[in-house]
């Protein structure tokens, strides 16, 4: 049986929760806007209903744990193919079994699961290390990111604890939408027009462009050409970040 939703989180565990109320198994869970339909595929389309969703959270904490929550729940967030089937296939196992499966790493569904929360885990660890913020002419701090995986989530309450007195805003460039935080609360936001990768010079404080300036002289003078080790370095600072860091542009 496929079966479509929304997208979301909520959505996902909705059609969970049909799945077993309907008792028939999925053999394809996509998000309706990617679905593209073969000559004998007919989907059904699951509404997202908070109160299912809540149900199947408290049936997998119930035999997994909330780790067993986080787990499934960090992997939703990697966007990855078929991630979907393979939280379906954890949840029923988990289930059905007698025991805790959180930990059974025999399991295929089970090991695969771990090794993608440790993607998110480094993923996480780098918006932590690689996050700029630059000052805008209204007051407000804003750093772009561009993660592989939609990490923002369990990113920000890093940010808010590490600048509580600050006001910021971190915004994912590729899903378009932000974390923002205004010195009481923080709530997620998106904006009426896509931001591009780079924030335009002229929303940028007179002092945040000098700032930068003497910043990437200071990288630049500091470097010894000699002992550059790219590799090591390339494994510390992947390239695909060095857009999002001040010392890395030409300038």
């Amino acid at each position: 049986m496929i079966f479509c939703y929304d997208g979301s989180w909520n959505g996902l565990l909705s059609v969970i929760f049909e799945s077993f109320r309907l008792q028939t198994h999925a053999t394809k869970i996509v998000p309706t806007e990617v679905f593209q339909p073969g000559l004998f595929e007919a989907p059904i389309t699951i509404a997202t209903d908070e109160g299912h969703a809540k149900r199947v959270l408290k049936g997998v904490e119930k035999k997994c744990g909330k780790n067993g929550v986080d787990l499934i729940y960090q992997c939703f967030l990697s966007e990855l193919p078929e991630i979907e089937i393979k939280i379906y296939h954890f949840v029923r196992t988990a289930m059905s079994a007698t025991e805790n499966v959180l930990h059974n790493y025999r399991d295929e569904t089970v090991l695969a699961l771990h090794k993608i929360k440790k993607m998110i885990g480094r993923e996480v660890h780098r918006m932590h290390a690689f996050v700029r913020f630059q000052e805008t002419k209204d007051g407000m701090l804003v750093a772009l990111i561009n993660p592989d995986f939609n990490v923002l989530p369990l990113s920000g309450k890093h940010f808010v604890d590490r600048y509580p007195a600050l006001h910021w805003l971190i915004y994912d460039t590729k899903r378009h939408y932000g974390w923002h935080y205004d010195q009481h609360q923080s709530r997620f936001i998106t904006l009426t027009e896509r931001q591009h990768e780079y924030l335009a010079a002229d929303l940028l404080t007179d002092s945040e462009t000098d700032y930068q300036a003497l910043w990437q002289s200071y990288f630049k003078k500091t470097d010894i050409p000699e002992r550059r080790n790219m590799k090591l370095h390339l494994q510390h600072v992947p390239k695909r970040y060095w857009k999002f860091l001040v010392e890395k542009w030409e300038g």
